[in-house]
């Protein structure tokens, strides 16, 4: 959770528990656009949660991986921190005060992306054919729930035009 102070852990159920939901939604931009609204209203937000319900990993194939691929993939990352290296070395002289910053980058980008790319067929080919492809990985949910204190869970509902008395309390819009 961003919001947390560093060091502080959330146990599961910890964050539902002594809390009510007051809506559903089935999206998490309107959701989040609930809480967004209560804030907006001086309600005290700490005491929210929106919680994701029926959450599952989607991961999405970008593509194919082939020696190829993998080498230029290699070749980019390796470049862009060899270039960084190098002009930091350059930037703060620690190889020679006459050769420039720019030198080094330029040196740093090329060597970087050679070994890069070496890197990334070695890689690949440890891979043995086990995963030719490429993905993004990434969380939804069915649905979010917004929980409230139950101290305040009415007050939070009644800010956000809910019927407490409504079994359902889906806010579908």
């Amino acid at each position: 959770m961003s919001g947390q102070p560093s060091g502080a852990r959330v146990r599961a159920g910890s964050a539902t528990r002594g809390r009510r939901a007051i809506a559903s939604y089935d999206r998490y931009e309107d959701a989040q656009r609930a809480v967004d609204s209560l804030s907006d209203r001086k309600f005290p937000v700490q005491r929210v949660a929106i919680v994701g319900r029926g959450v599952q990993l989607v991961e999405q194939v970008t593509g194919r991986v082939d020696v190829w691929r993998a080498a230029l993939t290699g070749a980019v990352q390796g470049a862009l921190v060899g270039a960084l290296f190098g002009w930091l070395f350059g930037l703060f002289d620690w190889i020679d005060p006459l050769v420039s910053a720019l030198t080094l980058a330029l040196y740093g980008l090329l060597w970087g992306a050679v070994v890069g790319a070496i890197i990334g067929i070695v890689s690949h080919a440890l891979t043995g054919g086990r995963r030719d492809f490429a993905s993004i990985s990434g969380l939804s949910a069915e649905r979010y729930e917004i929980l409230v204190d139950e101290e305040v869970a009415n007050q939070a509902a009644e800010l956000l035009g809910i019927d407490k008395d409504d079994p359902a309390r889906d806010t579908h819009p």
